[in-house]
C-alpha cells in the first residue's frame, strides 16, 4: 500500500507549514473522535458529554470549569458532513417518556465553543480566549476495517472461515463457503447469494456478543447498500483460480472495498484527529462468556495498535506524523453496577487494553481506562437476602417500563481471573454467573445550571480535553 494513495505529500506538507505559522493567532481547535462498538453507548456519551459541558454544575472534576465564562454550539466547520443531532437525543433521553436514542449508523460532528478565562502568570494581561471542540462520532464497526488495509483477500478469507469454525452461529455459512468451488465462472446471483448468506452471519454473531464483525459495512451499508464493492464474501482458497472465476472477482471486490471504501473514510475523516474515546460495552462482553470478552480483547488491541506509530502503526501511515495525543478506553453502563464495583470494572478495562496500552504509551501518546455513563438511569440500593446484604441497582425495564432491581453479580478484584480463563477460550465462567438488564433512562427533572446524571463524564473530559482550556 503506497502511502502517497492516502494523502498527497506537497499538500500535507504545506497544510503543516500553514497550521504551524497561523498556530499562535488563532484559535485553539481540538479534535474529538468518539467510537465504539455496537451497543457501546456513543450517542448517549456524546449527548451527556455535551449537556454536562453546557451545564457544567455536575462536573466537579472538570479543572476548568470554574474558568469557562460560557460555552455555546455553532456549525460545525465541515460543511458536507451532517450535523450531530444533540437537541433531538437530548430531548429522547429527558423527555416525559425518556428513550434511549437511535444508535451511531454514519459520521456525525458537533462544534462547541467555549469562551475561556486565562489562567497563570498572565492571566492579568490577556483577555479570555476561545477554544473548538469539534466532536466526530462514527461507528465503531468501520474503525475495525482498517485492519483490513493489511490484509489480503487470501489472508483475510482464511482468518474469517478460521473463526467461524469455532462458533456455533457461524455453522451454516461456514458449510456454504465450504461447499463453492472458487475456481467456477463468476456469477452476479452466486456472489449476491453468498455476501447475504455472510451478511446474516455478521449481524447473528454481533447480537451474540462478538467484536470482530469485519467488513464494518456489510453491517450499515448506508448509501452503498446493493453495491458490487458490498457484495463478495470469504472463501476457501482453490487449487487454481483463473480471470473471471468466483474467487478472482471476490478478490477483486475485497480490493474495491478496501481502496473506494476504507481508505477515503480514514483519510477524510482521521486526518485531523488529536484525541480519541473508544467505548466498549464490557459488561456485555462478560455476560456473553469467556469467548466473547477474549474476542473483545483482541478487538480492542487491533484498534489501539492503529492509533500507534511505527512500522505497524496503520493510522499513523494514513497520517504521515500527525498522532492522536490521548486515547481513552472507557467502559460504559457502569450505571448497571452498583459504585462498590466500579473499580473492579475499571481494573477489568485497564487489564483488557494492557498490552496495546503498552505500545502507545511507550510511542508518547497518553492512554487512559476508565468504567462511566454517558446517562445515569439507575439507582442504588441494598437488599438483604439469606443473611448477606447485596449491592443492586433500581430502575425502569425497557421491556416493560416497571421498576426492577439487578444484582449483577461479583466482578472480581483480580482482573486475571476473567481475562485468563477467556484466553484460554473456555466455554463458560466456572465460578460466577453475570447478569444484565435492560434499563430504560430514568425520569429525571434537571435543576437550572445542571446537565444529566451521568457517572464519570467529568474525568472523561478532563483527561480529553481538560490541558486545552
Amino acid at each position: 500500500m503506497a502511502i502517497s494513495d492516502l494523502a498527497d505529500p506537497l499538500t500535507r506538507s504545506l497544510g503543516g507549514l500553514v497550521s504551524a505559522v497561523t498556530a499562535p493567532f488563532s484559535d485553539t481547535v481540538i479534535r474529538l473522535g468518539v467510537t465504539g462498538l455496537s451497543r457501546a453507548g456513543k450517542t448517549v456519551f456524546i449527548t451527556g458529554l455535551v449537556a454536562n459541558l453546557l451545564d457544567r454544575g455536575r462536573m466537579p472534576q472538570l479543572r476548568a470549569a470554574g474558568r469557562i465564562e460560557a460555552v455555546w454550539l455553532q456549525p460545525q466547520p465541515d460543511d458536507t458532513i451532517p450535523r450531530f443531532d444533540f437537541e433531538g437525543h437530548l430531548a429522547a433521553l429527558t423527555g416525559a417518556d425518556p428513550r434511549w436514542p437511535e444508535s451511531t449508523r454514519a459520521v456525525s460532528e458537533l462544534r462547541l465553543s467555549f469562551r475561556v478565562k486565562p489562567a497563570g502568570l498572565l492571566a492579568g494581561l490577556t483577555g479570555t480566549r476561545t477554544v473548538h471542540l469539534d466532536i466526530v462520532d462514527y461507528p465503531g464497526e468501520w474503525l475495525l476495517d482498517l485492519a483490513l488495509l493489511d490484509k489480503g483477500y487470501a489472508e483475510w478469507a482464511e482468518d474469517v472461515l478460521g473463526r467461524l469454525a469455532r462458533r456455533k452461529v457461524g455453522a451454516d455459512y461456514l458449510a456454504t463457503a465450504r461447499a463453492e468451488d472458487g475456481a467456477l465462472p463468476f456469477e452476479e446471483a452466486r456472489a449476491q447469494a453468498l455476501a447475504a448468506a455472510f451478511t446474516r452471519y455478521l449481524h447473528a454473531a454481533r447480537a451474540e456478543g462478538w467484536s470482530d464483525c469485519t467488513p464494518g459495512r456489510f453491517l450499515l451499508p448506508e448509501e452503498l447498500a446493493g453495491s458490487p464493492v458490498l457484495t463478495f464474501a470469504p472463501l476457501p482458497a482453490p487449487a487454481a483460480a483463473g480471470r473471471g472465476s468466483l474467487w478472482r472477482e471476490m478478490e477483486r471486490r475485497y480490493d474495491a472495498y478496501r481502496t473506494k471504501v476504507v481508505k477515503p473514510f480514514f483519510r477524510e475523516h482521521f486526518l485531523r484527529i488529536d484525541r480519541q474515546v473508544v467505548l466498549v460495552d464490557l459488561l456485555g462482553a462478560i455476560h456473553a462468556g469467556p469467548q466473547a470478552l477474549e474476542d473483545l480483547r483482541r478487538t480492542m488491541a487491533g484498534i489501539l495498535a492503529a492509533f500507534r506509530p511505527g512500522r505497524n502503526g496503520l493510522l499513523s501511515e494514513i497520517l504521515l506524523g500527525r498522532r492522536v495525543e490521548r486515547i481513552l478506553f472507557a467502559a460504559t453502563k457502569a450505571d448497571h453496577l452498583h459504585h462498590r464495583q466500579h473499580p473492579q470494572l475499571a481494573a477489568i478495562t485497564e487489564a483488557l487494553v494492557r498490552e496495546a496500552r503498552d505500545r502507545a504509551a511507550f510511542a508518547g501518546a497518553e492512554v487512559a481506562a476508565m468504567s462511566l455513563a454517558g446517562l445515569r438511569a439507575t439507582v442504588e440500593e441494598q437488599v438483604a437476602r439469606d443473611g448477606r446484604v447485596l449491592d443492586m441497582v433500581r430502575g425502569r425495564l425497557l421491556s416493560t417500563g416497571r421498576q426492577a432491581a439487578m444484582y449483577p453479580g461479583e466482578l472480581p478484584s483480580d482482573p486475571s481471573r476473567l481475562l485468563s480463563p477467556a484466553r484460554e477460550g473456555a466455554e463458560r465462567w466456572l465460578e460466577a454467573d453475570f447478569a444484565l438488564m435492560g434499563f430504560a433512562p430514568a425520569r429525571a427533572a434537571l435543576r437550572p445550571g445542571e446537565g444529566p446524571p451521568h457517572i464519570r463524564l467529568d474525568r472523561a473530559a478532563e483527561f480529553l480535553i481538560g490541558d486545552r482550556l
